[in-house]
């Protein structure tokens, strides 16, 4: 099934990279990106789909792996950073920068990464009693969430309409802005996050069994916790920074890879592979799907609410499982 998901994942980059406003064979965009000049076809590959594309993948990847790991951490489905509130810390503190001090580019996405890690910091610190617990955390976030985004009200009414344009453009999640030149801050943070996830992969499987034999393993259960959380929210506030918080991706991509590889072992690559598969094929239905262009947030966050009602009712019944 991994296999199967990362061939329908090379799939939809092909198609990505060769269908728009002209479409392109896959031998014309293999000439381009092998650097040969192709008319017509070089500018519309290397400075609009290729960027494009490698956005979507890269925050496709982080936002699963973001995701699926406060899921499997906390044991609840529901621990979702776009539910529990770091993804709208996040949205905040960068439409503040947006709107307040006029930021853009490399300054927002810092802002944007920063005040991810506060957020989640935040919630950590007012849902510990003796540990944290995932229905604990998932309350507490659910009312930070709800702080913040009276915030992101408040800070677009004072504002602008040209700034506040600006805001709800990146508010909605988008991959418009990708460019080469947005690109290599998402790269290099990208590089260096998810291999230090994939190394504390293990105390993730370790906390699965439940901190006391956790413990008997030899893994502080809140130590590894913490860090986790850490590498977790610095990936989706990454990811968040790039392309704003496209919706219920993080929220979508671990359970879709649970019941698609539906074995026991890490769901970290699956749940990769299904957050890209979602942005990029999200993207392209968005934009050309439709009668209307729409933004990739826009179709994930259709895609996302029936399933959060469906796993609400569920989770109310089984106690919120993967």
């Amino acid at each position: 099934m991994v296999a199967l998901l990362a061939a329908l994942l090379v799939a939809v980059v092909v198609v990505s990279m060769c269908v728009g406003e002209r479409t392109y064979s896959p031998l014309e965009v293999a000439r381009v990106l092998a650097g040969e000049p192709v008319p017509g076809a070089s500018f519309t590959v290397t400075e609009l789909r290729l960027p494009r594309t490698v956005m979507g993948l890269v925050v496709g990847v982080a936002f699963g792996l973001g995701g699926v790991v406060f899921q499997t951490m906390l044991r609840n489905a529901l621990a979702s950073p776009d539910i529990i509130g770091v993804s709208v810390g996040a949205s905040a503190v960068a439409v503040i920068a947006i709107t307040a001090f006029g930021f853009s580019g490399l300054a927002l996405s810092g802002a944007s990464v920063l005040g991810g890690v506060f957020v989640a910091l935040v919630i950590y610190a007012l849902a510990w009693r003796r540990g944290v617990h995932g229905a604990r955390l998932v309350l507490v976030g659910i009312a930070i969430g709800a702080m913040f985004q009276s915030v992101i009200s408040y800070a677009l009414t004072r504002t602008s309409v040209n700034e506040a344009s600006e805001a709800l453009r990146w508010l909605t999640g988008s991959l418009n802005s990708a460019s080469n030149d947005e690109l290599p801050p998402l790269l290099v943070a990208a590089a260096v996050l998810v291999p230090l996830v994939v190394a504390a992969s293990s105390r993730l499987s370790a906390l699965q069994l439940g901190d006391d034999t956790a413990a008997a393993l030899g893994v502080k259960p809140n130590t590894a916790r913490l860090l986790l959380l850490v590498l977790a929210v610095a990936l989706v506030s990454v990811a968040t920074a790039a392309s704003g918080p496209i919706a219920f991706v993080a929220f979508l991509a671990g359970p879709i890879a649970h019941r698609l590889v539906r074995g026991t072992g890490s769901l970290l690559l699956p749940a990769a592979l299904v957050g890209a598969l979602l942005v990029l094929v999200g993207d392209l239905i968005g934009q050309y799907a439709l009668p209307t262009r729409f933004p990739v947030g826009v179709i994930t966050g259709v895609l996302g609410a029936p399933y959060l009602l469906w796993l609400l009712a569920r989770t109310n019944r089984s106690g919120g499982g993967l």
